[in-house]
């Protein structure tokens, strides 16, 4: 039995699941999110969890069955807490602004990056070398953060450009002087 698979995914108050067939849907304080789940995979709601059970022990369905367990709790932390990714920006002269629901970069091109996110995630600058990417879908905040920090990977040379918070760049020493 899948480790992740079998544990059950408790509903918290405010929190409404609704199952219609091979669709899932969750509401709660932050929005609403939907899922379609494999055909092969069977969810049940009982005594305020909601637990996933698979067909068969093939290794096709094993996989499925800690996978979609995982999408599920996602779902109901994202209705209830949200997501949030971090981003620090290194580099004299780099900075980052909000302008209502876009992102404008200055990461040393001769133009600035205007990064419009997708729908259900916000971005926010608390200050010029942070960038703060939010919502309720854990899926569509990371990829937007992976897409702004795209624009200027760190360089391992002098560890310019745009990070996760907390990321450890490798550092590489530069030339040395040959005789």
């Amino acid at each position: 039995m899948s480790r992740i698979g079998r544990l059950p995914v408790s509903i918290p108050k405010g929190v409404d699941v609704k199952l219609d067939g091979d669709r899932i849907t969750v509401k709660g304080p932050k929005g609403q999110l939907d899922l379609d789940v494999h055909p092969a995979m069977k969810l049940a709601i009982e005594d305020g969890e909601i637990r996933v059970a698979r067909p068969t022990d093939e290794k096709p369905h094993r996989a499925l069955h800690g996978l979609t367990r995982s999408l599920v709790q996602n779902m109901v932390t994202g209705v209830t807490d949200g997501f949030s990714r971090t981003l620090e920006i290194v580099g004299v002269g780099y900075r980052a602004e909000a302008r209502g629901k876009s992102l404008l970069l200055n990461v040393g091109f001769s133009h600035q990056i205007d990064y419009n996110p997708a729908d259900g995630v916000d971005v926010a600058c608390p200050n010029q070398t942070t960038v703060v990417v939010s919502g309720i879908d854990k899926q569509k905040v990371g990829q937007a953060a992976a897409e702004i920090r795209g624009f200027r990977p760190p360089e391992p040379y002098k560890g310019k450009g745009i990070r996760y918070q907390g990321e450890q760049v490798r550092r590489k020493a530069g030339k040395t002087a040959g005789s």
